[in-house]
């Protein structure tokens, strides 16, 4: 497998917080504000999903569409963001990420300025789900 020195995605990848595996990993993101942001990380070391081949595009999508009907089931979100940006790290992965109208960026994106916060007994529920949700994607990814 390609891997890049010092590329935080690689590693995360290879991680054993890793949810669900096949050319790509599952991760559960560790953000205290957005429980349920997940994401996809492609196993191999490329910068774009045009780098793939057409059968591993196909399975990157339909890994990334999979997630997002867990996240939806278990997290009951107002909206998901899907979102692939890459410009930090370039490592191809996308972003799965439950939306709120109470929380700290909505409508906005996660990474835009906060403009307000949002309760800790919300978020505190929010987290509470995460165990589900685990084993949501757990399930849908053992039924590939």
């Amino acid at each position: 497998m390609t891997r890049a020195s010092g590329c935080e995605l690689c590693e995360l990848a290879a991680a054993a917080k890793v949810v669900a595996k096949d050319k790509f990993a599952v991760i559960l993101a560790d953000e205290a504000n957005y429980p349920g942001f997940a994401r996809v990380i492609w196993n191999e070391h490329v910068r774009e999903v045009s780098d793939l081949a057409d059968d591993d595009r196909l399975l990157l999508n339909e890994a990334v569409f999979k997630l997002e009907q867990a996240v939806r089931e278990v997290m009951q979100p107002l909206k998901v963001n899907v979102a692939s940006l890459g410009n930090v790290v370039p490592h191809l992965h996308w972003h799965v990420i439950p939306r709120y109208a109470d929380d700290a960026h909505f409508p906005a994106p996660v990474w835009a300025q906060a403009v307000r916060s949002t309760e800790e007994a919300v978020l505190a529920q929010r987290r509470a789900l995460l165990p589900e949700l685990k084993r949501a994607i757990e399930r849908t990814f053992a039924n590939r």
